[in-house]
């Protein structure tokens, strides 16, 4: 299966990041691949309110994603907001939600591990999700997980127990000193822990295109990646917008787990 990971800059506006997406999406297409991956807070950029802009699944920001995948026969997976619950102080907050659609796809994942680091306090406009989340498309299962997620191996090995072969990672992850290089080696990592592809796609650097931001909110910092299952990186990208385009191959991950049964071996305590 051919894919494809969008490496993008989000902004305030949410027509202009549809733009955004269905310019990638049709790159994607052109490019021969069958399933495209967006990074998180693809419908709004962190630093932005997120309450006022969030809606339901069957909305018409998600909408207009799901029908951009049905015309272009592509599965599409992209970060948005979908409304949550009342914190108990009755403040408003969203979930952190990767919509993924698509010819015979329809998922949705609500972030787990809330971003509360390095001076930033995700949970206090998120309502975090309480289960893992696969799919299938194009004869693979696929386990999806967003940003912070990636530090948590244990969700990484739930997805692959229930038959993922590839986990999906879609960030906007904040930088600062050796930010870069832990998404990096975190990508890497959960594809050797699970002996499983990883496809980590990020939001790109904001620096590279001369755009100031402001705050702790995370923004970007590239290094979009495709990994293999014995966490050799295939494809990848550096801080710059870019698409990049990977052929999975399930045998791949047959032969990985033959050599490396981690899966098989481990033990709970």
């Amino acid at each position: 299966m051919r894919v494809a990971l969008a490496q993008v800059i989000t902004g305030r506006d949410l027509q202009k990041n549809l733009r955004i997406l269905e310019e990638y999406a049709r790159k994607a297409k052109e490019g021969g691949a069958e399933l495209v991956v967006f990074p998180e807070a693809m419908m709004r950029a962190f630093g932005n309110s997120l309450v006022d802009i969030a809606e339901p699944l069957d909305g018409p920001w998600a909408s207009r994603v799901r029908d951009l995948a049905a015309e272009l026969d592509l599965v599409i997976v992209t970060g948005m907001f979908t409304p949550g619950t009342a914190s108990e102080s009755g403040k408003p907050r969203v979930r952190n939600t990767l919509l993924a659609t698509g010819p015979g796809v329809e998922a949705s994942y609500d972030k787990i591990h809330l971003f509360d680091a390095f001076g930033f306090a995700e949970s206090d406009t998120v309502e975090a999700g309480t289960a893992p989340v696969t799919f299938d498309a194009g004869g693979l299962t696929f386990g999806l997980a967003t940003c912070y997620d990636i530090r948590f191996p244990a969700l990484f090995t739930a997805n692959a127990q229930r038959g993922a072969v590839v986990n999906i990672v879609s960030a906007s992850w904040g930088a600062g000193p050796g930010k870069a290089d832990q998404w990096q080696l975190l990508a890497r990592a959960r594809a050797v822990d699970t002996t499983t592809f990883v496809l980590a796609c990020g939001q790109g650097d904001p620096a590279t295109q001369g755009i100031e931001t402001k705050g702790a909110a995370p923004t970007g910092v590239g290094y979009s990646a495709v990994v293999s299952p014995f966490g050799q990186v295939m494809e990848g990208l550096q801080g710059e917008p870019g698409l990049i385009f990977a052929d999975l191959d399930a045998s791949v991950v047959d032969d990985a787990r033959q050599k490396l049964p981690v899966l098989a071996n481990r033990r709970d305590f």
